[in-house]
């Protein structure tokens, strides 16, 4: 069996064999998990301190992390190797144990779901390099590849269903981290942080993010956003991402992996201050908006995750959310955002950077190999 996905020029076919795609032709709707990093720190991890450590030093911490979200209702499980690149682990002079580290919060996972008795997929998390690619910085699309492509072979031979790319910013790193990522031979999910006014912080709008299905060289199984400015934010860039799909004709599955509200300095720690029934409310929107794979971010914890199961079993389809509804139900959305929602992707409207036609055209002449 194969499942369908639909590109700009044509469809391609891919094995059925593999759990994610299987799920998807299966149900209308995956569950992800929450956030990785607020969840460390409620079980001891410290500010400042690396999490893919903890895959090596406190495995059964690890595992009672995944643990918590298999036994909430996730669909799917990210691994704890969002910083596993060698430029992340270089800042705790850790940059020779990528594939330790990988291996290892694969492995962990893997496990877990086995003894769960559950179908979850294993999803190996790949976050930014953070570095700022050419032609804003010094680093290149090729260099970002070579580290891209060591953390995805560890996250294969740890076990991983699929890789799972996430709060990337810039057209730059997309083509690096896919291009990385395809020497695995997985399947693809990419999602970006929008962030500043309806975009990432690189100027990269959800049209964009669409449109940029046709220049990389390798197809993506699924692509989104996630954590950003909350959950509004999200619902307006899915939104986005669906109006702009449907202008170029194509079918997407989208992601919506919001943050849990706004963070909040609460005695002397953050918090976040979305409620259980916020993200059951938001769980509902972005189906409505289009989502087919949704979940939460920073501060969504296993109980947030729990209600979200509820919602998303309990789903009766309404029509698309509009500015009005999504801003009445999550909170706020920018200017930026709210223009793109109307059609408007000018400057004036909130959503320069690449969406511009003099950035796509620039942005073709750097398209890589």
């Amino acid at each position: 069996m194969f499942f369908v996905v639909q590109l700009f020029g044509g469809w391609r076919r891919l094995s059925m064999d593999n759990i994610f795609l299987r799920l998807l032709d299966e149900k209308h709707s995956l569950l992800i998990d929450g956030a990785t990093g607020t969840n460390l720190f409620e079980l001891g991890l410290q500010s400042g301190d690396s999490p893919e450590f903890w895959n090596v030093d406190f495995p059964d911490r690890v595992a009672s992390h995944y643990r918590s979200f298999i036994d909430a209702g996730s669909d799917i499980v990210l691994t704890n190797t969002f910083g596993g690149n060698s430029y992340r682990l270089k800042l705790h002079d850790a940059q020779e144990r990528v594939t330790e580290f990988n291996y290892a919060a694969a492995q962990i996972l893997v496990k877990e779901i086995a003894a769960s008795g559950r179908e979850v997929v294993v999803a190996g998390s790949m976050g930014p390099t953070g570095e700022i690619f050419a032609p804003a910085g010094l680093m290149t699309i090729e260099e970002g590849e070579v580290a891209f492509a060591e953390q995805a072979m560890a996250l294969k031979d740890g076990g991983v269903d699929i890789l799972w790319i996430e709060t990337l910013s810039s057209i730059e790193e997309c083509h690096a981290a896919v291009r990385g990522a395809s020497v695995a031979g997985l399947p693809i999910v990419l999602t970006l942080s929008i962030e500043t006014n309806g975009r990432t912080m690189m100027g990269v709008t959800p049209a964009d993010l669409v449109q940029l299905q046709s220049e990389l060289c390798t197809p993506l199984v699924a692509y989104g956003t996630n954590c950003g400015l909350g959950a509004a934010e999200v619902i307006a860039a899915i939104v986005n991402m669906q109006q702009a799909a449907e202008l170029a004709g194509v079918v997407p599955i989208l992601v919506a992996k919001g943050n849990c509200g706004i963070p909040e300095w609460v005695e002397g720690k953050i918090r976040y201050s979305g409620t259980p029934e916020l993200m059951a409310r938001y769980t509902h929107m972005a189906m409505d908006a289009g989502a087919r794979v949704i979940g939460g971010c920073c501060g969504t914890s296993p109980a947030h995750v729990a209600v979200m199961r509820q919602a998303m079993d309990s789903y009766v389809k309404a029509d698309r959310p509009d500015v009005e509804r999504i801003q009445s139900a999550l909170g706020e959305i920018s200017s930026g955002a709210v223009a793109q929602m109307g059609g408007d992707l000018t400057v004036a409207g909130g959503a320069a950077g690449p969406g511009h036609k003099a950035s796509n055209r620039a942005r073709r002449r750097q398209k890589p190999d």
